[in-house]
């Protein structure tokens, strides 16, 4: 790392405060240009879309066809430059951010380049302002961690101080981007850090307090989303409705995952090249967008339908504005835009969109149980704007919980949203349900798949668990999960053939995809030279399994592949041990140590 650049801290500042005080002194002004980087990219995404949607409309007035003409070329142009400028310039500003923010601070020690926070911000104005249905919070995050990176780089902090500033810019930027101090918190504890740790909480409380009352100072003291409940909700029967809405929402989030993990991986295979692939993806935006508005009759100024964040609409299915077929519109094809988006490489997140997809879910079991209630009067519920707001809140906090997989978040932000602690019981409730469900259904996390999908497993993050010994850790922090494997039916030159990339050794599989025994390649090899070519169940089925849980840590599964005198191991399901979750090698282990050592300068 080149030092010609590196500030000194004054003689002052060394000889009056100890290296702990000097670094809450640091977390405070990255608090500050947190929360001015947060306002700011906020009031930029809002001030173009604002801009858009008025221009259109002014051109509308002179010809119809003109407003629907420009709302549904303005997110391919933004698509088009974003792609552009991520080609050539900015690969790492692609995607929400929170992945490239959790890879830098466990693969890099926190070391961020300050021009990625940079064109973050561009990119994430021009995409969600001409548009497109991603969100702001996400980039907010990458941009903060930049930010507060760079501030320890520029002092010449040693590594562990720089990494440890990261989940400081990135508690910061949530807090400033949604008014929510305390959700910011728990989201970094949740996502990033995964573990409590005292010593780590001090400077992120600083940093959030501060960032939170420039948002505030600036923006107002309401939150992001401005909902009014001036009711106080009496626990009844009635909120039993969290249930089904946990359980709904655990469903449709684990689809949505899968939807944009799956449609992510079949773009990048495809033939379109990179850089026009955002602009693809805004011109299918814009060709939903325009339908949506058509097909729901959201004419007004306060109305985005599906375009860009949205939460105006949202703001309007909390107070009943919006009929169920609307609110069912608006649904899907949010989901399908927001799959679009972020899949074909465009630059903003998947908080907003979360919410906007929570929210409407809920509304319509809202209105859905109101008219209910009305054709059978089986219910005491309050008036229906009371009962369709509170589920509409809840939906927002169970699909978060199932998609974001952070519970705890989950509920707070929602309470910080509304002020209101009388809907918390059927938050807790609907929200734990959804996580749970989700979690059973997928067990690594979005932000986590996605980062495995960009070839960066979690075996490349040394420090995982924190600054704990890494061979305490456990082996799914190591293991790959993308196991190549081959087929028990079949013979060995058939499986040779179907290789792709020869391994030393593979899991040997049913049809049914279940762990049936393991063979080497040059045992395959062995068969076909000596006419033995038969289905390798004849040849594994006597053999004895050794195999590991995800569980298991990295130095029991070492001593393990030791003392059976072999180089890889399959891991499979507490459960079911037959159920294949990936392979650990003692390359892995190797690869490991090999990366600790020289992260740590050892």
């Amino acid at each position: 790392m080149s030092k010609a650049w590196i500030l000194n801290l004054p003689d002052w500042m060394r000889a009056r405060f100890t290296d702990g005080q000097r670094f809450l002194i640091l977390c405070t002004v990255a608090g500050v240009l947190c929360g001015l980087a947060a306002v700011a990219f906020h009031l930029a995404i809002h001030g173009l879309f604002h801009w858009l949607w008025h221009t259109a409309k002014e051109f509308g007035e002179e010809s119809a066809w003109l407003f629907p003409l420009i709302l549904g070329l303005a997110p391919a142009i933004g698509g088009l430059l974003v792609g552009i400028i991520l080609t050539k310039l900015a690969p790492n500003a692609v995607g929400s951010g929170i992945p490239q923010t959790k890879s830098a601070f466990y693969n890099d020690f926190g070391v961020i380049k300050l021009s990625d926070g940079v064109w973050r911000f561009v990119l994430g104005t021009l995409y969600v302002g001409l548009g497109n249905a991603l969100g702001r919070e996400g980039p907010t995050v990458h941009m903060c961690a930049a930010i507060s990176s760079k501030l320890g780089q520029s002092f010449g902090l040693a590594k562990v101080r720089i990494q440890a500033l990261v989940p400081v810019g990135m508690g910061a930027g949530i807090a400033a981007a949604f008014n929510a101090p305390l959700s910011a918190i728990t989201f970094v504890f949740e996502e990033l850090l995964d573990d409590f740790s005292s010593k780590a909480l001090g400077g992120i409380v600083v940093a959030v307090v501060v960032a939170a009352a420039v948002s505030r100072i600036i923006l107002g003291e309401d939150p992001v989303l401005s909902v009014d409940i001036n009711e106080v909700y009496v626990t009844n029967y009635w909120m039993l409705v969290a249930i089904p809405i946990g359980l709904l929402c655990g469903v449709i989030g684990h689809g949505f995952v899968q939807s944009l993990l799956w449609t992510r991986a079949q773009l990048r295979i495809s033939k379109v090249p990179a850089w026009l692939r955002p602009a693809s993806g805004g011109l299918a935006m814009g060709i939903i967008g325009v339908t949506a508005w058509y097909v729901t009759g959201l004419f007004g100024d306060s109305q985005s339908g599906v375009f860009s964040i949205g939460y105006e609409s949202l703001t309007q299915a909390f107070e009943n504005n919006l009929v169920i077929t609307v609110m069912l519109m608006l649904f899907v094809f949010k989901f399908i835009a927001v799959i679009i988006c972020y899949a074909t490489g465009g630059s903003g997140g998947l908080f907003s969109p979360t919410l906007f997809l929570g929210g409407m879910l809920g509304g319509i079991i809202g209105a859905l149980l109101v008219q209910l209630n009305v054709s059978t009067g089986l219910f005491d519920l309050p008036e229906a704007n009371q009962v369709v707001g509170a589920c509409v809140l809840l939906g927002m906090g169970a699909l978060f919980a199932s998609i974001v997989r952070c519970p705890f978040t989950s509920l707070l932000i929602i309470f910080e949203m509304t002020r209101n602690y009388a809907l918390i019981l059927p938050l807790m409730a609907g929200n734990m349900i959804s996580y749970y469900l989700a979690s059973r259904l997928l067990r690594v996390p979005l932000y986590n798949s996605l980062l495995l999908q960009d070839g960066l497993n979690l075996r490349k993050m040394p420090a995982y668990q924190g600054a704990q010994d890494y061979r305490n850790l456990p082996v799914s922090t190591i293991m790959t999960y993308d196991a190549v494997t081959v087929r028990s039916d079949l013979s060995s030159s058939e499986n040779l053939k179907a290789i792709e990339k020869p391994h030393h050794g593979y899991p040997v599989v049913d049809d049914e995809g279940k762990l049936v025994g393991v063979i080497c390649h040059h045992e395959m090899e062995e068969f076909v030279a000596a006419g033995e070519d038969l289905p390798l169940s004849d040849k594994v089925c006597s053999r004895q399994i050794f195999s590991v849980t995800p569980d298991t840590s990295i130095r029991a599964a070492a001593g393990k592949l030791i003392k059976e005198d072999v180089l890889q191991v399959p891991v499979v399901s507490e459960k079911d041990e037959k159920r294949l979750i990936g392979v650990l090698t003692l390359h892995d282990i190797a690869r490991q140590q090999n990366t600790v050592s020289e992260q740590m300068g050892r």
